[in-house]
């Protein structure tokens, strides 16, 4: 897992307007929790926030102006829902060899048996416990060979070494179905009006 380093700055103005300040000037406000010590209000350079976001799960270093390096991983991001543009980032403080929890994707890989037969992701990631410095971005299945009514559990996946599932064990992750025939519409609308007569 790759480390981000961020120029970070303490935050001393606070409301709407400071942050609509903040955001005017390229840069994105945030708050930085953890270890039982008082919230740390930050702002983050915006642009290179958000290009550090789209890994899940980032380590960032915070190079924070007087006051020292500090680790932190992403716990929300607000976005502008129109333009999609960071609003605001909540961070949780964490030191190497820290055991954290957090949520992977899951992804899928491999031909299912032929037919006509589709994958329903029941779940998208899976909760899981690794140590801050080396959280996986995401976990792979095969699916490779299975048919409709097989499924895979959280159990069957092959987890990183370090990491270990907090999902429920049960849970069902992937199903796969029968794809269903559709009634052909003119057969549908002959029907109906058979049922009307």
């Amino acid at each position: 897992m790759s480390e981000v380093k961020l120029a970070a700055t303490v935050r001393t103005e606070f409301g709407k307007g400071a942050a609509r300040k903040i955001r005017r000037a390229a840069a994105v406000p945030a708050v930085l929790y953890g270890h039982g010590s008082d919230p740390i209000h930050l702002t983050l350079p915006a642009h290179d926030t958000a290009m550090a976001l789209r890994t899940p799960n980032v380590l960032l270093s915070l190079e924070i102006e007087g006051k020292g390096s500090e680790l932190a991983i992403p716990k929300a991001a607000q976005r502008d829902p129109l333009k999609g543009s960071l609003e605001h980032v909540d961070l949780i403080l964490v030191n190497r060899g820290e055991k954290v929890t957090v949520e992977i994707v899951v992804e899928t890989e491999g031909d299912l048996a032929p037919g006509a037969f589709l994958v329903e992701n029941v779940l998208n990631t899976l909760s899981v416990e690794a140590e801050a410095t080396h959280i996986p971005e995401s976990v792979t299945v095969s699916i490779e060979g299975l048919s409709a009514g097989d499924s895979v559990h959280a159990k069957d996946i092959a987890l990183p070494k370090g990491t270990t599932l907090v999902t429920d064990p049960e849970a069902v992750v992937i199903q796969i179905l029968a794809a269903q025939a559709e009634e052909p519409a003119a057969e549908a609308a002959e029907g109906d009006e058979a049922a009307e007569a």
